[in-house]
C-alpha cells in the first residue's frame, strides 16, 4: 500500500509540474524583448500594420517587440522560420491569406504546414480587394459598373485582360473566381509584385485588376481608376459608396463572392496556453486604441481581433476554399 501511494504521490507530482510550468513562465511573461516576424518586405500593409501593433503593444506587455522582416518564397521563409523557434512566446509571426490558405495549395512542397505548427493568436486585420478599371478603357467602353462589365465580357469572350501581382496572388485568384462565378473568359496578365501590375494597369496596358484596396484608393478618388466593387461581404468603410461583387453581381452569380487580404498573429505550436491568451489580450486592446484603428484605416485596412479560436477557424476555412480556387485557375509556383 505504501508503495502505491509512493506512485501515486510522485505521478501527482508530474501532473501537477506539468501545468505549473507554463503557468509560472506565463506569470513571468515577457522578461525580454519579443521578436516579431514579418514574411514580406518593408513598405506594405501588412508590414506597416505589424509596425503600429508592435509600437503599442509594447506599453501593456513592458517589453519591446522588435519587427523582423524575414521575406521570400511568398512568405514561407518567415513563416518557417516562426514555425521552428521555440514555443515560449518570445517570436511571434504576422501570418498572412497568402502563408496559412494559400501558399499551402499554390506550393507544391512547404517547409511548414499552416495548422499543426502555429497556435493562431488572433486576426489583426483585414484588407478588401477592389475591381478596378483604367478610367480610359471604362469610358470607352461605356462600362459604368460591374454589371456593364459582365455583359461586355460575355459578348466579348477573351478580348479583355486583368493584371495581377503573379500567378497565385490574391488579385490572380479573384480574378480567377471571378471568370468562374460570373462564366466571363477573361485574359490573365501576371506581372513581377502588385506595384508593376498597377503601373501597367495606369498605363492602359491591361484593362482592369482586382487591386488591394489600400493600393488603389489614391488612384480611384484621383480618377485613374474607375471602381466598379469591393471584394468582400461587407462594404469597406474607407470606399463606403462602393457595392461588394456579390451586391453588384447577384444576378450574375456573384451571391457568394468573398475574397480579402487578412493578416494575424500566430505563434509556434505548442507555446503555452496562457501565453497565447495575454498576447491575444494585447493585441484586441491595441486594435481598439482610437490612435491604431486610426492609423490603420489609413491604410486602407480594417482592425480585426480575434479569439484564437475563432481565428483557427478562419485559417481552416480559408485553406478550403482556396485550396478549391488555386486548383480551378491551374496556378503553381514550383
Amino acid at each position: 500500500m505504501k508503495s502505491l501511494l509512493t506512485t501515486l504521490t510522485l505521478a501527482l507530482s508530474c501532473v501537477a509540474g506539468t501545468f505549473a510550468a507554463p503557468l509560472a513562465a506565463a506569470q513571468d511573461y515577457p522578461a525580454k524583448p519579443i521578436r516579431f516576424i514579418v514574411p514580406y518586405p518593408p513598405g506594405g500593409p501588412l508590414d506597416a500594420v505589424a509596425r503600429i501593433l508592435a509600437d503599442k503593444m509594447k506599453d501593456g506587455l513592458g517589453q519591446p517587440i522588435i519587427v523582423e522582416n524575414k521575406p521570400g518564397a511568398g512568405g514561407n521563409i518567415g513563416a518557417d522560420a516562426a514555425a521552428r523557434s521555440a514555443p515560449d512566446g518570445y517570436t511571434i509571426v504576422m501570418g498572412a491569406v497568402a502563408t496559412h490558405a494559400i501558399n499551402p495549395t499554390l506550393f507544391p512542397k512547404l517547409p511548414y504546414d499552416p495548422v499543426k505548427d502555429f497556435a493562431p493568436v488572433s486576426l489583426v486585420a483585414s484588407v478588401p480587394n477592389v475591381l478596378v478599371l483604367n478610367a480610359d478603357t471604362a469610358a470607352k467602353l461605356g462600362v459604368k459598373s460591374l454589371k456593364d462589365l459582365i455583359v461586355y465580357a460575355r459578348a466579348n469572350p477573351g478580348k479583355l485582360n486583368y493584371a495581377s501581382g503573379g500567378n497565385g496572388s490574391a488579385g490572380h485568384l479573384a480574378g480567377e473566381l471571378f471568370k468562374m462565378m460570373a462564366k466571363v473568359s477573361i485574359v490573365h496578365i501576371p506581372y513581377n509584385g502588385a506595384a508593376p501590375a498597377q503601373t501597367g494597369l495606369l498605363a492602359g496596358q491591361t484593362d482592369l485588376m482586382f487591386d488591394n484596396l489600400a493600393s488603389a484608393s489614391q488612384n480611384i478618388r484621383a480618377g485613374k481608376l474607375k471602381a466598379l466593387a469591393v471584394t468582400t461581404t461587407a462594404r469597406a468603410a474607407a470606399l463606403p459608396e462602393l457595392p461588394t461583387m456579390a451586391q453588384a453581381g447577384a444576378d450574375y452569380g456573384l451571391g457568394g463572392f468573398d475574397i480579402n487580404t487578412w493578416f494575424g498573429v500566430l505563434a509556434p505550436a505548442k507555446t503555452p496556453a496562457p501565453i497565447v491568451a495575454r498576447l491575444n489580450g494585447e493585441i484586441g486592446k491595441a486594435l481598439r486604441a482610437p490612435d491604431v484603428k486610426e492609423k490603420i484605416a489609413r491604410l486602407g485596412a480594417e482592425p480585426s481581433p480575434t479569439t484564437p479560436e475563432q481565428f483557427a477557424a478562419l485559417i481552416q476555412n480559408d485553406l478550403k476554399k482556396y485550396a478549391a480556387v488555386v486548383k480551378a485557375s491551374g496556378a503553381k509556383v514550383d
